[in-house]
């Protein structure tokens, strides 16, 4: 199979239930309406969307060797994702949440690191995971052993090799830059939320804080705003600001995840930015108005005409 994106990164296996009003007291039960199970993760809720847009996508992560593995390789195979670079570690549990999705769409979390800190890349498997032409990596942060100059290593080689990288992170903090700083000159498309870009970046506005990542190599910035859309800005320049659709939100789990698979498919057919950053938002919004991290997203055409039809909010 010819990939056209490798996704590199962190896999999770999300067990969400909604709506949780609150934890009940002692043993007691309460009834909701839905509980789910999915991939998700910066690398796994991504392509499993990117599968259901379309695309031939190549997973590049781990997994552990229970119960919870079985289920993440199973719905891989179920949309069609070649799962050949997933690794099954011994001995470790696949990471793993549980979220108590709140009427809100709030979604706090319980983890597990497990298999995604014991992941690395081997030397001979390089070639092949950079084989795409467009090269995602998600999660730095919970990569423990993928962390720092491994992932530096492994994005200049994507750059030598042509392909076009996009970048994603979870669990920003005020430590975050100089475990990312290195990676800066080989990203094309730097994609985090804008909250966590104002942490790594100590600035105050989304304008400031594309500039700070110019300057450190960084050559396009995509923040996601959530309800106050997204902000697309080219080294030096203003940010493009687009605002968010009109939905009714039931569950915000994976709409990062969902906008950068729609932000790379829109790389993939080679939109303009303006409609690539639509089509993006289309993709994040179609999920958030479902439980779980694939929710929403049945197809290409299906979220496009979400994108030509839907409500924007006005500024």
């Amino acid at each position: 199979m010819v990939h056209d994106v490798s996704v590199i990164g962190l896999y999770i296996l999300d067990i969400l239930g909604r709506p949780v009003d609150r934890i009940p007291a002692g043993g007691n039960v309460e009834f909701i309406d839905e509980i789910r199970l999915t991939v998700a993760g910066t690398a796994g809720g991504t392509v499993v969307d990117l599968a259901k847009l379309g695309l031939n996508c190549l997973a590049v992560g781990a997994v552990g060797d229970d119960e919870k593995a079985d289920f993440v390789l199973a719905t891989l195979d179920r949309f069609g994702v070649d799962r050949s670079e997933m690794q099954r570690i011994p001995g470790v549990p696949t990471s793993a949440s549980i979220l108590n999705i709140r009427r809100n769409g709030e979604r706090p979390a319980l983890h597990v690191r497990g298999a995604s800190g014991h992941f690395e890349i081997p030397d001979e498997a390089r070639e092949r995971v950079l084989a795409p032409p467009i090269v995602h990596l998600g999660g730095t942060g919970l990569l423990d052993r993928l962390d720092g100059e491994p992932s530096r290593i492994l994005l200049e080689e994507a750059k030598r090799y042509g392909r076009t990288v996009t970048f994603d992170l979870l669990g920003a903090s005020e430590k975050t830059l100089p475990l990312i700083r290195p990676l800066f000159p080989y990203i094309d498309y730097f994609m985090p939320s804008v909250e966590e870009a104002f942490l790594i970046s100590g600035q105050k506005t989304a304008e400031d804080a594309g500039r700070f990542f110019a300057d450190l190599g960084v050559k396009h910035c995509v923040f996601t705003m959530g309800g106050d859309g997204v902000c697309f800005m080219d080294a030096g320049q203003a940010c493009l600001k687009l605002p968010a659709f009109e939905i009714d939100v039931v569950d915000t789990t994976g709409c990062g995840d969902a906008f950068n698979a729609g932000f790379i498919a829109g790389l993939h057919h080679k939109m303009d930015t303006e409609t690539a950053m639509r089509f993006a938002q289309a993709s994040a919004a179609l999920v958030a108005t479902g439980l779980g991290s694939d929710a929403g997203i049945v197809s290409f055409e299906g979220t496009w005409d979400f994108m030509k039809t839907a409500r924007v909010k006005s500024n």
